[in-house]
């Protein structure tokens, strides 16, 4: 499935073994830690500074690690779907991952991004990068692309094969069988039990197991929303009295969100609850309730509003009523695992897993002031890259 990160590495043989032995410890209380976190925190106890006061381990194993990284730089780039408020959270989270990675370690880094413009079906432009960055050498590549799975194999076996290596982040790789996939990780969550599952269950329980639904979803051909709506059907057949009377394409945009919703909302007018598969076209929704003079859900009657990803905007909105719940996708986490995966993978030659998922939240007003606190806690990382 292309290059090998030990192979990739420059270091004699017998450093390479070296590092391979620390990988394996470093693994120890890097990955293995990251399995264990609880909800809502860092495999460091934070989302802004290492525990232990700067340390991972002992003062011996930091030296030790410092050694073999020998100041290493890595040529990262990043490329997601779309320029968005849910990617720069993200983004951020791994900056100051990566900034406490090279004050332990001393791993240099250069971070390049690039996003489709136009739409979020721009696909196109995301290969073209990718190729173009295999070509000038670099690294790594993180990728979340709306492309076609088959085609973006072949694209990532060719990069790994000039030597730059492949992880996939917020990918609905489950719909697809493992060993077909050829990144050499895929970092985030499953979105039929960790997204669309949870969304409706709690659209279901809030209004007591009756009531009638629009849902706006993403493009037909969108890999999210095929694994959203698996979710999404396991929990309409748990509860039959939840009817999904309307369903309409918001092209995982606001605005777009907002002209589906006001579509739906004159179709199906007598509706008890709206589900947008992101953030955005929940909040598009949300504009289109206030607009037509409908009430919002107070917590005993009104609209039930639900969104998925965890934004800023969307946290302030769930305060403020203008959105009852969102399932939090978990940018923070997404951001500091892919660092940790590839620094692992990359510079200490470990042997990560395929697939690498994060916990996931669903946030309400009744525990909306931690989640923001723990994105808030990532806004302004000490450096940029």
């Amino acid at each position: 499935m292309g290059s090998n990160p030990q192979e990739e590495n420059t270091q004699s043989g017998s450093t390479r073994r070296q590092m391979l032995g620390a990988g394996a410890l470093l693994g120890s209380i890097g990955l293995l830690s990251a399995c264990t976190t609880p909800p809502g925190q860092s495999a460091n106890g934070g989302n802004g500074a290492v525990s232990g006061g700067g340390q991972e381990g002992t003062p011996e194993y930091t030296e030790a690690i410092r050694a073999l990284v020998n100041g290493r730089e890595l040529q990262v780039g990043f490329t997601p779907p779309v320029l968005s408020e849910y990617y720069t959270q993200m983004e951020n989270s791994a900056f100051i991952r990566m900034s406490e990675l090279e004050d332990l370690y001393g791993v240099k880094w250069r971070w390049e991004k690039s996003s489709p413009t136009g739409n979020f079906n721009a696909v196109e432009q995301q290969i073209s990068t990718v190729q173009s960055w295999a070509t000038r050498g670099l690294d790594v590549v993180f990728i979340c692309t709306g492309a076609n799975f088959a085609t973006m194999q072949g694209v990532y076996q060719d990069a790994q094969a000039a030597g730059t290596s492949i992880f996939q982040f917020n990918q609905p790789v489950e719909l697809y069988p493992e060993e077909e996939l050829q990144a050499v990780s895929n970092i985030g969550y499953d979105n039929r039990w960790q997204s669309g599952y949870p969304a409706f269950k709690f659209i279901a329980d809030t209004l007591g197991g009756t009531g009638r639904v629009i849902q706006i979803l993403g493009p037909a051909g969108s890999d999210w929303r095929r694994s959203r709506l698996i979710g999404i059907d396991k929990a309409l057949a748990e509860n039959p009295g939840i009817e999904v009377v309307g369903t309409a394409d918001g092209g995982y945009l606001r605005a777009q969100g907002l002209s589906a919703a006001q579509d739906l909302l004159t179709r199906f007018p007598d509706i008890d609850a709206i589900y947008g598969e992101n953030e955005d076209m929940a909040l598009g929704a949300s504009q289109a309730v206030d607009a037509a003079g409908l009430k919002q859900w107070d917590g005993t009657e009104g609209i039930v509003i639900v969104g998925a990803d965890g934004l800023l905007s969307g946290m302030d909105s769930i305060r403020n009523g203008k959105l009852t719940a969102s399932v939090d996708v978990n940018s923070v986490d997404n951001g500091r695992r892919m660092i940790d995966v590839a620094f692992q993978s990359i510079v200490l030659g470990n042997n990560v897993p395929k697939i690498s998922n994060i916990t996931t939240h669903l946030v309400t007003k009744d525990n909306v002031d931690a989640y923001e606190a723990y994105i808030n806690g990532v806004m302004s990382p000490p450096r940029t890259y």
